[in-house]
């Protein structure tokens, strides 16, 4: 594995069929544009048993889901979708789980899961794979504090309602930053920006052992449900979190989150472009931590996105 080379967990199990959103389907799509980039390692994601579920959801709203008694977070009822959320929501506990072992970027190819709360899901989230993997680790003793940073577009109303339902001595070892509840036009680009140079800062009060990242291309500004960031500023936004992680020395798990740029054909090129560049920004900020540089690039290169 070169230096710059990033690990990815998915596998075919974690798509579905699912035509309400792009988010279904997208770990595929994303996935096979991965393997034409190249710079990536695959990893296939243990599954969870619907017991793993119980530590972020009600133990009775998970049966449900997977009974097919219960809508999943798309609105339907359908048995493709359940099949693929032990998937989904594992990639998110081993990227996690081996990001604290090598220290290094790890990527999760599923969709967000900010909008799943205790006891229902919603915005195309069924379960909160965020919160599973962040109060797993809690438990486990693995890590003493979660920093979850939020950068799909919206603001992670989930999460915030789990973090109200869980025992204290686990909510509070999670520091939740989401970025939907500030930002929500271009002309804000700016400031969402500064917000994120000020990253170090953040990091250096809150002082968590690994950070969960959602990467979200739906803040892009031509994203139908978007409306922030330029191609430019998205690069610069998962730069910064990278570089500030790798300087800080806590290790990053991220996930794909939101993105619903389609063509009329159904396919999603912008958005799989805009995934393919936080890898480029994640690459970029790990050569620059081999390098000991203080400034990274200064403009997005996503020729192979």
């Amino acid at each position: 594995m070169s230096k710059d080379t990033i690990d990815v967990f998915y596998s075919d199990d974690m798509a579905s069929t699912e035509r309400v959103s792009p988010s279904a389907r997208k770990p595929a799509i994303v996935a096979e544009a991965l393997r034409q980039y190249g710079h990536v390692e695959f990893h296939a994601p243990r599954p969870l048993n619907p017991q793993e579920f119980h530590i972020a959801h009600d133990p009775e709203y998970v049966t449900e889901v997977f009974s097919l008694r219960a809508a999943n977070g798309f609105g339907t009822f359908s048995a493709d979708v359940a099949r693929s959320l032990p998937y989904t929501n594992g990639a998110m506990l081993d990227a996690a789980r081996l990001a604290l072992k090598t220290g290094r970027p790890t990527a999760a190819l599923c969709s967000g899961f900010h909008h799943a709360d205790y006891a229902d899901g919603g915005g195309f989230c069924t379960f909160n794979g965020l919160m599973i993997a962040a109060l797993t680790l809690l438990k486990e003793g693995a890590v003493k504090k979660v920093a979850i940073i939020d950068c799909d577009q919206h603001y992670g109303n989930g999460t915030d309602n789990i973090l109200e339902h869980v025992p204290a001595r686990l909510a509070s070892g999670v520091f939740h930053l989401t970025f939907g509840e500030y930002f929500r036009r271009p002309h804000e680009e700016a400031m969402y920006l500064a917000m994120m140079h000020g990253m170090p800062a953040i990091l250096d009060m809150e002082q968590p052992d690994l950070i969960l990242y959602q990467a979200g291309a739906d803040a892009h500004c031509d994203d139908p449900l978007g409306g922030v960031l330029s191609t430019h500023g998205m690069f610069r936004r998962d730069f910064l979190l990278f570089d500030a992680a790798l300087k800080a020395g806590i290790p990053v798990a991220w996930n794909l989150a939101g993105g619903y740029q389609e063509e009329k054909d159904g396919s999603i090129p912008k958005v799989v472009a805009l995934h393919i560049g936080t890898f480029e920004a994640a690459r970029a900020a790990l050569r620059v931590a081999a390098k000991g540089e203080t400034k990274g690039p200064s403009f997005p290169h996503l020729d192979h996105a």
